[in-house]
């Protein structure tokens, strides 16, 4: 029987396991009450933070923006360059730039054809006008840190103690020798100052006071209260000693966790400071730079857009009288004739359309570079007509002012500096350390802290011998024994330590030499490189002025070019397509006119961008805002006090000078002022300026090769009219509305002349 049921409960098990399968199966909780809602989605959830910051109004407050469909703007911006860079300063607190894409130090032309978004792809990249407030303030490397390691220290501690403990005594020695239950009641309150100095001794006063009250039969008085008073000092002889290295290092030169050197004085501080500033001013460069670049693009936008509308025109004009002979079936207006005057027509039209496009694009990088909205309803224009007259720098004076006024370069200066005080500092860890320090106390002792007269006369002879018994302390006070000045105690210690061998010290020495010979090649190629750049930057402004006054004269013979060929072919002397190729030239000289004419006022931007002049260039000038009237009130309260004070020379140890003093930024000062017009010699005897030319020069004269033909006289009379206006540039821009080419096929020059509002 046992066996069959053992046979049958083998059988019992695997046909359950069989009808189970192989599955891995959850254990079996008594209390699970299967809701497990609270872990789903825990981690992956994408929350919004609690913050109170509401969106810029500006970029909220966006309207629809330009485009060849929706070409309907309110009103016309003229917008001048100083008003342009003023907008932008005004609203730079984050100091913007374009992403490298107008290459401010001499690179190709900006590319207009995307949106900037290096703020999104590297934020903290991008200097702010907080900056340098950052860096004073930085609780580990600013300069307010560094200062308060040199600090007062007031610092107080009391602990109090009560216990009540049974003794391990014989019962017959109870009542005698001992109690068989110790209870003590004890306290100590201790309170000092500490100061640090820059010669890396520190200073202290401390109070102590301390009461011991027990039942102990042993004890004179149940309760006695000690009060003393400590004169501390302690000087570094070698190591860690003199003003220049406290100030280099500071006082807490080594990682409490690593043991290695860690540099933080004041002096390094105060450096920090200045690399924060350096940056902060190359900051505010670029962003001046790409507000001029992004200013005078927008303005050669509308000048080739003026262009394809001349060229547009013209064609279109072409088309007219060609497509009238075409219906007419009359000479000159032939098939092939007709289809080339419309494909010229449809070719200016897509120029047109694409310098509209170029425009708006222009327009709004520029209003980014001012921080307003990227569309209010306005079209801005620039209103600034840009320079035709020769500039000519002189090449010593602008060398020089680039190697010494630029930013990078003198932040790496910074560097070096820095580098060569944290060596000195280093080297100071070469010497053994040798520190002295004493102590000087004055001690009391009573049954009470204040208040009963003291067993021990103010003044008498020293302190008895151990084996001398001495008075009771019943009735006696702490303070009144530590005024009579009898009992003074007294330390002295002096603390040796030197490695053997100084195998961390002088790697820690040889590393910091070898950082401060990295820092100098790096100054050295950059100084290079600044050369290099000018030298590119005062090339392109020679030869953007003759390409723009090679192009003046080409745009004015390809005037010319275009109604001597349109006479021809009105006489029947040249072909219909070499009357095309003449509009098309035309078109493309005035763009190519207009394009020199721009690069070369970029180039002349540049040239200042290189030699660290540009700020002056368009009169900015940096200096620290207003502070809150509290903090003159405070700096004044403290200059009186140090007038008043006594003045301690640290000459003897003063360490040298590190700083130049501030830069110059009065451009007057530092070289010749590279304008437009010079300014006249004075008169010596008035000290009156001459009257000097308010008209810029126009570009030269280009002498023809050919004696028989007669030279192009190029004068400010011959340049085309300026940019058009409100009305007309509606005009350009309206005749996009409603054209739809897939389905709308224009079939000839009316129809083509109304879609433009004609």
């Amino acid at each position: 029987m046992p066996r069959t049921i053992q046979q049958l409960w083998v059988a019992f098990t695997s046909i359950s396991l069989l009808a189970s399968g192989c599955a891995p199966r959850q254990p079996f909780y008594f209390f699970e009450d299967g809701d497990l809602s609270h872990y789903v989605g825990a981690i992956q959830k994408l929350d919004y933070p609690d913050t109170d910051q509401e969106p810029l109004a500006e970029a909220a407050g966006t309207t629809e923006p330009l485009t060849l469909s929706n070409a309907k703007f309110d009103e016309i911006w003229e917008l001048s360059l100083e008003e342009a860079i003023r907008t932008a300063l005004e609203n730079g607190k984050v100091l913007r730039n374009l992403g490298g894409r107008f290459q401010s130090f001499g690179g190709p032309r900006p590319q207009t054809g995307e949106p900037p978004v290096s703020l999104l792809t590297s934020p903290s990249q991008t200097p702010s006008i907080y900056d340098p407030a950052i860096a004073e303030t930085d609780p580990f490397r600013g300069v307010e840190s560094a200062l308060a390691a040199f600090d007062a220290q007031l610092s107080s501690s009391t602990t109090w103690q009560s216990g009540n403990r049974p003794q391990n005594v014989d019962p017959f020695f109870q009542t005698i020798l001992f109690v068989p239950v110790l209870k003590t009641n004890t306290g100590t309150t201790t309170t000092g100052i500490s100061k640090r100095t820059a010669t890396g001794a520190q200073f202290g006063v401390s109070n102590s006071t301390q009461l011991d009250a027990t039942n102990n039969a042993f004890k004179d008085v149940p309760s006695t209260w000690t009060t003393s008073y400590d004169f501390t000092f302690s000087q570094p002889l070698l190591q860690g000693a003199g003003v220049t290295y406290n100030r280099i290092a500071g006082p807490d030169t080594f990682d409490n966790l690593l043991g290695r050197p860690n540099f933080r004085g004041v002096l390094l501080a105060r450096i920090n400071a200045d690399i924060s500033l350096a940056e902060f001013e190359a900051g505010v460069r670029n962003l001046v730079s790409d507000t001029e670049q992004s200013y005078w693009e927008c303005y050669f936008a509308f000048r080739n857009l003026e262009a394809r509308k001349a060229g547009r025109d013209s064609s279109l004009e072409s088309w007219r009288k060609v497509h009238a002979l075409y219906i007419e079936q009359s000479k000159g207006g032939e098939a092939d004739k007709e289809a080339q005057s419309r494909e010229q027509y449809f070719f200016f039209r897509s120029e047109v359309e694409q310098a509209l496009t170029d425009v708006y694009r222009c327009e709004n990088r520029l209003r980014y570079m001012m921080g307003i909205s990227a569309s209010d309803g306005r079209l801005i224009r620039p209103s600034d007509e840009p320079t035709t007259a020769r500039i000519s720098f002189d090449w010593q004076q602008s060398l020089v002012e680039a190697l010494s006024r630029s930013a990078e370069l003198r932040k790496q200066k910074w560097f070096i500096k820095q580098k060569e005080l944290e060596l000195t500092a280093a080297k100071n860890l070469l010497l053994p350390r040798l520190d002295i320090g004493g102590r000087y106390r004055f001690l009391g002792v009573g049954e009470n802290l204040i208040g009963s007269n003291a067993a021990y006369p103010q003044a008498g002879p020293p302190v008895p011998p151990a084996t001398t018994p001495t008075s009771s302390l019943e009735n006696t006070d702490s303070y009144s024994t530590l005024m009579g000045g009898r009992f003074q105690e007294w330390q002295a210690q002096a603390q040796f330590l030197m490695p053997i061998g100084f195998r961390r010290e002088l790697s820690t020495v040889r590393n910091f030499q070898l950082q401060l010979a990295r820092e100098r090649a790096r100054l050295q190629d950059e100084e290079l490189e600044v050369s290099h750049g000018l030298v590119e930057a005062a090339r392109n402004v020679d030869t953007n002025f003759a390409l723009s006054q090679t192009n003046f004269n080409r745009r004015v013979a390809a005037e010319r070019q275009v109604e001597a060929v349109q006479a021809a072919y009105d006489a029947g002397t040249v072909t219909f397509d070499q009357l095309l190729d003449a509009q098309r030239r035309r078109a493309d000289a005035e763009s190519s006119y207009y394009r020199s004419l721009i690069d070369y006022n970029r180039s002349i931007s540049q040239l200042h961008y290189r030699k660290g002049s540009l700020l002056e260039y368009n009169g900015i000038f940096l200096t620290e805002g207003p502070w809150p009237g509290k903090a003159y009130f405070d700096a004044h309260r403290r200059a009186r006090q140090r007038d008043a004070s006594l003045y301690l020379d640290y000459g003897h140890s003063r360490p040298g000078v590190f700083s130049r003093g501030p830069i110059t930024q009065n451009f007057e000062s530092i070289g010749a002022d590279s304008r437009a017009i010079q300014l006249p010699p004075r008169d010596p005897a008035t000290r009156e300026e001459e009257p000097s030319p308010t008209k810029p020069a126009a570009p030269e004269l280009i002498p023809t090769p050919l004696t028989t033909l007669e030279a192009v006289p190029i004068n400010s009379s011959s340049s085309l009219p300026p940019s058009s206006s409100a009305d007309a540039l509606r005009a350009v821009a309206n005749w996009h509305t409603g054209v739809t080419p897939v389905v709308r096929t224009i079939s000839g020059p009316e129809d083509a002349a109304a879609t433009q509002g004609h």
